[in-house]
């Protein structure tokens, strides 16, 4: 039977281990909503083999397509904070993956938008930490992503 967790994990929570699943995405969450890029290039894989395919930046393949994304996010005018709940964590011996969703909140001036997006990490073992190989995320509402689009550009 496949546990679904209902905890959130949001980024404040008190330091988790990242050597563990739940603190290498606890770490992940801290980055981003806390806009550091330094924490976000420790929770990332640094290779060309690392990809992401989410609402603002589309497929990006290696760490110099990916990590720009984050740069514009974390620079630009909207301010976006996000939590991924409603998860479950598939652990292998050097891998595990995290499906689940994200709620969060968007504000740039006075445009507000509250996020929902389907999510899911892929994180490997490297030199016994875990690294983010693989971001997959989606909105389900056209026209939120839409607006979630204009709002960060």
């Amino acid at each position: 039977m496949l546990d679904v967790i209902s905890v959130p994990v949001t980024g404040q929570e008190n330091p988790i281990d990242p050597s563990t699943p739940l603190g290498a995405l606890a770490e992940f969450y801290r980055a981003f909503n806390a806009r550091d890029v330094d924490m976000m290039v420790r929770n990332w894989l640094q290779t060309e083999e690392a990809s992401m395919d989410n609402p603002l930046g589309g497929i990006r393949r290696g760490w110099q397509e990916i990590g720009p994304v984050y740069e514009r996010i974390f620079t630009g005018r909207a301010a976006v904070t996000v939590e991924f709940f409603d998860y479950s964590l598939h652990e292998l011996s050097d891998a595990f993956l995290a499906v689940g969703r994200e709620r969060g909140r968007l504000v740039a001036g006075d445009t507000t938008l509250d996020l929902k997006i389907r999510t899911s990490r892929w994180y490997v073992r490297v030199d016994g930490r875990w690294r983010q190989l693989h971001h997959h995320g989606s909105m389900e509402d056209a026209e939120l992503f839409a607006r979630y689009q204009a709002a960060v550009r």
